[in-house]
């Protein structure tokens, strides 16, 4: 299986983002529990990844509810890509959902989801806006 990969997009001014976004689409796994307590888990592929965020593709029938924890982890044979950041080549992530893409007038799900990566503090990279604040 071929994965692709394409140079990180340059800084717009006024972009939000805390990291650079990266095109790369690999395969992936989400697994989270719904309202009743049962686990789900659904394959995706990964459409634009950062070192803090991931938008995802989804294929499913159902959705996932906005803010819901999720587990996200990349498939074990698309670890060994370069561009993939090291946090995402150890395993499983806690992820939240924070952004929902449009709905599918066939199905009525979303065309995909944007998850936040839950980085533990030590693990996280440093931000231009955290070297900023930490030397004014």
């Amino acid at each position: 299986m071929e994965f692709v990969s394409v140079r990180p997009r340059k800084y717009v001014p006024g972009d939000k983002r805390i990291s650079a976004r990266r095109p790369l689409v690999v395969p992936a796994r989400l697994s989270w529990k719904d309202q009743r307590g049962t686990i789900r888990i659904a394959n995706v592929v990964t459409r634009d990844i950062s070192d803090e965020a991931v938008y995802v593709d989804w294929q499913g029938p159902s959705a996932i509810p906005m803010y819901r924890l999720v587990q996200f982890q990349v498939a074990s044979d698309a670890r060994a890509t370069e561009s993939l950041p090291s946090l995402l080549r150890a395993g499983k992530i806690l992820s939240a959902v924070f952004r929902i893409g449009q709905r599918r007038r066939s199905t009525g799900a979303p065309e995909g989801y944007a998850l936040r990566l839950l980085v533990p503090p030590g693990q996280r990279s440093a931000s231009p806006a955290d070297l900023v604040s930490a030397t004014a």
